[in-house]
């Protein structure tokens, strides 16, 4: 399991006279549970059972368990390192060099299909670290038959995974509409909590689409159902038995179940399980852009509705959005005709749209809205774009205080970026703007993390290349009533926006 870390029937009363009137006048308010209201959708809906235990014997033959066998390399350590008696202690049996152990993981699953087609995590699959190997899949069914796995098909970015047991007659299950799932309806996940396999749990949909920050696919069934260790690609059902959700991650700070499961949505899950059974590879659309969310600072610094839209950091040299002609501070609001908000993320609609495809992209730009046409490119390997967002943190010098009172309502000192201080702090020579040479500790700009070395390229999306340019940006924020101004800050050559409060 990964962690994110983290009825009743209304008795209507009364006839016409007594309906009438409680009638209210027309267009007016009316509460939300005013009496009748609720009544007609609090009744049960059609089919729905009474217990879950019909429903629940002719579902359990297709929840599988899934455990794997791995053999890591364990580093060992002399304990005599450096002293006359290493040389008598540096083999294996004295604890120096490396060793392999076995080690072994538990997960669970579903069939598919009659001929042995099996959904789980990919986490449940993989090797837990880079000096892990696997080296074989169990599929158990709940009649104790044991199956070894192929490994047909799995993606790290969807954690998914596709296996293949031998053999024509096995109980399946079908995958349903997770569209239709509402807040409030009934769940039940089967799975393998603890190795302790086909157990069952009910509760209700806590939450649609839920973002947890974990990445383009990062778009969660919320549930409110026991989900611990074990149960990891276990199937989500509907009251119809239909899998709506794979049963993903939950959120804990304990490591255990505390109400908030995670489940992969049937609508995300179906058409990545179905490339993956034919040996097709997965391919996500890409941008090549940085991106930030529109913040409650962000937008107040930019005058714009906070929680809309997306904030291009960074474009990459001949990526899609950079022959578009997208540009870094552009604002995104909308992707061929979909609003971005934070539940439905400029990384989540371009990863879900096929390369290759022409799409109209809405953006602001200088507060003024714009449309562009974007050749949506290939997501490159999950590898490569870790590289793009490397840690900005390392190697910079420590904050002293300003050295001038310049851009004094902003808490830090700036100077002109010559070519030789560049070069002192490791930027491009030919980047312009200016350079912090200290911040006010008390400061808001402090607070948000910028230090000495640091380069201001531009305020409120102006580029600057003096102090004077900083202070008289800052006195428009303020004369048009902002309290806040938006920096992009470069450091090592990563850049990020970042909103600053104006101080008195």
């Amino acid at each position: 399991m990964r962690y994110a870390y983290a009825l009743t029937s209304a008795l209507l009363l009364g006839g016409t006279a007594a309906a009438f009137s409680f009638q209210p006048p027309a267009g007016a308010q009316t509460a939300q549970n005013e009496p009748g209201a609720v009544a007609a959708a609090s009744a049960p809906r059609a089919a729905a059972p009474m217990s879950f235990a019909d429903m629940v014997a002719r579902l359990q033959p297709a929840v599988v368990n899934i455990s794997t066998t791995q053999r890591v390399t364990v580093q060992q350590n002399n304990p005599f390192a450096g002293t006359p008696f290493e040389q008598f202690f540096g083999g294996p049996r004295g604890g120096g060099g490396s060793r392999t152990q076995e080690a072994q993981s538990l997960g669970s699953g579903f069939l598919i299909s009659a001929d042995g087609y099996v959904v789980t995590n990919n986490h449940v699959v993989s090797a837990g670290t880079a000096s892990a190997v696997v080296e074989s899949i169990t599929v158990t069914l709940s009649d104790r038959r044991e199956f070894k796995a192929k490994l047909v098909g799995h993606d790290a970015a969807s954690d998914l995974a596709v296996l293949k047991i031998e053999g024509a007659t096995f109980p399946f299950v079908r995958f349903g509409d997770s569209s239709q799932a509402r807040v409030g309806d009934w769940i039940v996940a089967i799975g393998n909590p603890f190795g302790l396999s086909g157990s069952v749990s009910a509760g209700i949909v806590s939450a649609i689409n839920r973002v947890t920050g974990g990445g383009a696919y990062d778009h969660f069934i919320q549930t409110d159902a026991a989900i611990n260790r074990g149960n990891s690609g276990g199937p989500m059902f509907d009251l119809q038995g239909n899998v709506i959700g794979i049963n993903s991650q939950i959120l804990s700070p304990t490591g255990g179940n505390i109400g908030i499961g995670l489940a992969i949505p049937a609508e995300q899950a179906k058409p990545i399980v179905d490339k993956l059974m034919r040996g097709q590879s997965i391919e996500r659309g890409y941008l090549g852009v940085g991106i930030q969310p529109v913040d409650e600072n962000i937008a107040a610094a930019l005058g714009l509705r906070k929680d809309r839209g997306e904030l291009i950091s960074r474009v990459e040299p001949g990526e899609a959005a950079a022959k578009a002609g997208i540009r870094q501070g552009d604002v995104v609001v909308s992707v061929n005709g979909k609003e971005v908000t934070p539940e439905q993320t400029l990384s989540y609609l371009v990863a879900n749209t096929t390369p290759g495809t022409r799409i109209p992209v809405e953006l602001l730009r200088d507060g003024k809205r714009q449309t562009v046409n974007v050749t949506v490119g290939k997501r490159p390997p999950e590898e490569q774009l870790a590289q793009f967002d490397a840690d900005q943190d390392g190697g910079m010098p420590q904050d002293q205080p300003p050295a001038d009172s310049a851009a004094a309502s902003l808490g830090i000192g700036v100077t002109p970026l010559t070519p030789s201080i560049a070069r002192s702090i490791g930027v491009d020579p030919a980047t312009k703007g200016v350079v912090v040479t200290g911040t006010d500790p008390s400061s808001d700009a402090a607070g948000k993390g910028i230090r000495r070395g640091d380069v201001i390229v531009s305020v409120n999306r102006t580029p600057v290349a003096t102090s004077a340019d900083v202070a008289r940006l800052v006195t428009q924020a303020k004369s048009a009533g902002r309290d806040q101004v938006l920096l992009f800050v470069q450091r090592r050559g990563q850049g990020i926006y970042m909103p600053v409060r104006i101080g008195d």
